[in-house]
């Protein structure tokens, strides 16, 4: 049953920017889109489900919001100031729950918040930050009058389940990158950037597990616990939804396993090259040894030397250079060191 909110008194004009939407629904059917100032009386009317979307929206605004629904100050405070860890408190009949959002902007993970206003016969949803347009939300719930007709628990459950699917594709964007970077890593070393990128990928991936981490409690909360506005039937489906977060948590250990894997390969690969290279130059220092020293010995200044008066002294020597070079080059072509 709605209990009729207490008389509002008269007040300075609602700003509507930072509105997205506002509007009262019956038995799942949108049947008038509201003025902040006429949200109480809407909700007081049996039945009815007042639905108010606010991106960013000023100190004033969410003034005229809790004036509507008499909302705790605590509740408002937290919803005007973003940077708030995910987390679900409760104040009197209404609940305020955080969820954090994700998005690729740019190559890196962006973070924005979610505040959600939840009590009887109304939801007050607030974005902050990088986060996709519940539009999607609302759009698929009218279509869809008989499942909206469960009242505002659903709604709660709708918008949270997009925040967790909308996870998915911030990570399927990061999996496609690190397939691409493993795929190098075993082919060449890769460059100083990659690596960069391998470490910044990481670092966002444990940003992200962190931000989502307590989303888990969250919705424990609504599955388990015995609260007044959420209903025993909508405890399942807030199941689900904590079944995806954890779905979420596994493929971001599983990434982050992978992008150590191929910082650590590269670190290998690029160990592995240093050594053939260095085996490679050792090789060739050891073959041009072998006429250094015969051009150093026969260099010398010295008169009585072995075979200095020979006719054929000079071309012997320089055979026994050219046989001793291709014995060194056989053996370290053998070992595979050129």
């Amino acid at each position: 049953m709605n209990v009729p909110s207490r008389p509002t008194s008269p007040a300075e004009p609602v700003p509507t920017e930072g509105i997205v939407a506002a509007g009262a629904y019956v038995d799942g059917r949108r049947v008038a889109n509201i003025a902040i100032s006429e949200a109480s009386s809407w909700r007081a009317k049996p039945g009815h489900v007042v639905w108010i979307g606010l991106h960013e929206p000023d100190m004033a605004l969410l003034g005229a919001v809790q004036k509507q629904f008499d909302l705790h100050d605590l509740a408002i405070e937290d919803a005007n100031h973003a940077h708030q860890r995910p987390k679900i408190e409760q104040y009197g009949e209404a609940l305020f729950i955080v969820a954090r959002t994700a998005q690729l902007l740019e190559g890196r993970i962006a973070f924005g918040e979610t505040h959600i206003f939840v009590g009887e016969g109304y939801l007050v949803s607030v974005r902050h930050g990088a986060s996709t347009s519940y539009t999607p939300v609302r759009e698929r719930c009218e279509s869809c009058p008989r499942a909206l007709a469960r009242g505002e628990d659903y709604i709660l459950y709708a918008i949270l389940d997009f925040i967790v699917d909308n996870y998915s594709p911030v990570l399927e964007s990061i999996h496609d990158e690190v397939e691409g970077i493993e795929d190098d890593v075993l082919s060449k070393p890769i460059s100083k950037a990659q690596i960069e990128r391998l470490y910044m990928l990481r670092r966002d991936l444990l940003r992200l597990r962190t931000a989502i981490g307590p989303l888990v409690e969250v919705c424990r909360r609504l599955e388990h616990d015995e609260l007044s506005m959420v209903r025993q039937a909508m405890q399942p489906l807030f199941r689900d939804v904590t079944d995806h977060v954890r779905n979420i948590q596994e493929r971001i250990d599983s990434m982050r396993e992978v992008l150590a894997f191929a910082f650590e390969a590269s670190l290998l690969v690029g160990q592995a090259q240093e050594t053939a290279v260095s085996k490679k130059l050792a090789s060739w220092l050891a073959i041009l040894a072998v006429p250094t020293a015969f051009a150093g010995i026969y260099g010398m200044n010295f008169k009585n030397m072995p075979e200095l008066q020979w006719e054929y002294g000079y071309y012997s020597l320089l055979g026994v250079m050219a046989v001793s070079c291709a014995a060194l080059y056989w053996r370290f072509r053998r070992a595979g060191w050129l």
